[in-house]
């Protein structure tokens, strides 16, 4: 039996926990952990948890949409007129959650053609948010992250196959081991990889790690199982804080180092970032913002032996995870004549892939981490989120426009939503925090760490984020939806004495551009091209 829960409906109210506390458990006030691999002599209790949810978020052998009203969308079998759902041949590059949601949502609306998955890894999709948490803590196996599959999917699986190449012209995906795959319509979902430590000396290190992968979390997990010396973390995101929880929970020293001003400021401002930092020194972790670390040392052996940083410090740490954030996948792109760089893969708001003219490609989308599509709720801005919930919801948006006519296609218009557990706190975020100005607490206490904050932009909400407070979230979606006016004028419960807005303080908007250079030729209208020029590397 395979169990996943949607956290970014899940709003902490841990029915499930009463119906199933084998499988669901609640770390703090609202962060939801559970078992995605129960034993099946839990399938009833698991059942009645599922039935139990208000929201819906629990899913069962198979992840499966809702639309509007709460029901899932049936299978559509395809109609004697539909030659490319009964004959076609797709193509997804990516074999992780998004390249899966895709392929499932493929058959199901009634896509009965040739469908092939290409992943360089060679296991079976598996779900990465419980990597970060409940594995390397040891509460789960590894294998227990594995995700749901339909049964009836009938796809041929290249797994542990790297991509090498796209011919767009010819329309074939070229693999590492010299196979090309032909396609009529391909789905790139190649998603992002963890950041690697820049001196490659130091990172081969033993003791330097990143976390991303099955094999990354069971190094660690065996690492932090093992040791009692200090951890360095090196940078305080999401990823990152919640490996220093995780040591904090293990009663590790660890030591975080940043070279913002808060952590969580790059995503959530530093106002907000203030107060994970007081989160975290409150739990004991040694943190250390507007700090750098310059090198990392070994010993003869090459073993990790300490950390200089650039406050003038050196630290004797056993093991460092690098935290500096992910790299899109996009080298097998270069020379595709794809608008395809550092900043992701651009397309449409219906996930069509640009080329580097700027012109919509008919036969190649993009889903997932790896797509960068404007958002009109945010200026028409593109946006590449590296979130559970996107990369869901637009590897949706993706397959139905892959199996339709233009006038039936969709539009990816969903707000981003996240979440993060850590310190015992379930933080959660719709909208996007960094397109604001201003921020306010509408509810709740920042000393208790429960509290929603909202974010506003030229006097409009843009966003929200909850620390435990997760069920107020769908409400400022709304607002977020509707434009409605910031600072928000209404009575709510645990309303704050004093409302005042104040700067939100978020991180100054970076070109995504940055990288890559365009060169344009040509003369007359028809001859004019657009052209990539990669910096050196």
């Amino acid at each position: 039996m395979r169990v996943v829960v949607d956290l970014t409906r899940c709003q902490g109210y841990g029915q499930c926990v009463f119906a199933a506390p084998e499988v669901f458990t609640m770390h703090g006030q609202e962060a939801l952990l559970y078992d995605p691999d129960p034993s099946d002599a839990e399938r009833e209790r698991v059942l009645q948890a599922r039935a139990a949810c208000p929201v819906q978020a629990i899913h069962v052998d198979r992840l499966t949409a809702h639309v509007a009203d709460g029901t899932s969308q049936p299978y559509q079998a395809a109609g004697d007129g539909d030659g490319f759902k009964r004959s076609g041949r797709i193509v997804i590059v990516g074999a992780s959650l998004a390249g899966l949601r895709a392929a499932t949502v493929l058959r199901r609306e009634g896509f009965a053609g040739s469908l092939t998955l290409i992943g360089d890894e060679t296991h079976e999709p598996y779900d990465r948010p419980p990597l970060s948490k409940q594995v390397i803590i040891g509460q789960m196996p590894v294998e227990h992250t594995m995700l749901p599959q339909l049964e009836d999917l009938d796809a041929e699986w290249l797994l542990g196959q790297r991509a090498t190449g796209l011919d767009v012209a010819g329309k074939r995906v070229r693999l590492a081991d010299g196979r090309q795959i032909g396609f009529d319509r391909l789905l790139i979902a190649t998603g992002v990889r963890a950041r690697p430590w820049p001196n490659e000396a130091e990172a081969a290190l033993d003791g330097v790690c990143v976390l991303r992968t099955i094999e990354d979390a069971a190094w660690l997990r065996q690492r932090l199982a093992a040791g009692a010396g200090r951890v360095l973390v090196i940078g305080a995101g999401f990823a990152g804080s919640e490996v220093a929880s995780v040591c904090r929970e293990l009663d590790r020293p660890v030591t975080v180092t940043e070279r913002g001003p808060a952590p969580l400021s790059g995503a959530l401002g530093r106002v907000i970032g203030a107060i994970a930092a007081q989160m975290q020194r409150e739990h004991g972790v040694d943190l250390r913002c507007d700090t750098t670390v310059t090198a990392l040392e070994g010993d003869a052996e090459g073993r990790l032996r300490a950390a200089r940083l650039s406050d003038g410090s050196t630290l004797e740490v056993e093991t460092a995870v690098v935290a500096l954030g992910a790299v899109r996948n996009v080298d097998w792109l270069e020379g595709s004549g794809l608008a395809a760089g550092v900043w992701g893969v651009g397309c449409d708001a219906g996930c069509r892939v640009f080329d580097t003219n700027g012109l919509v490609t008919d036969d190649i989308f993009a889903a997932g981490d790896i797509a960068r599509s404007p958002h009109p709720a945010y200026e028409y801005q593109f946006l590449a989120l590296e979130h559970w919930g996107n990369a869901i919801a637009q590897a949706e948006i993706a397959a139905h426009n892959m199996v339709s006519e233009q006038s039936q296609r969709w539009a990816h218009l969903a707000l981003p939503v996240f979440w993060s557990s850590q310190f015992g706190v379930n933080i959660k975020s719709v909208g996007v925090p960094t397109f604001a100005d201003e921020v306010m607490i509408t509810q709740g206490s920042v000393a208790d760490r429960r509290f929603v904050a909202a974010y506003g932009y030229r006097g409009r909400i843009t966003a929200a984020v909850t620390f435990d407070q997760g069920m107020w979230l769908e409400f400022y979606q709304r607002l977020i939806e509707q434009a409605a006016p910031f600072p928000p004028d209404f009575d709510m419960v645990g309303r704050p004495a004093v409302m005042e807005p104040v700067p939100a303080e978020v991180p100054q908007r970076i070109a995504a551009v940055q990288g890559a250079t365009v060169v344009v030729t040509g003369h007359d209208p028809s001859e004019r091209r657009a052209t990539l020029v990669r910096r050196p590397r």
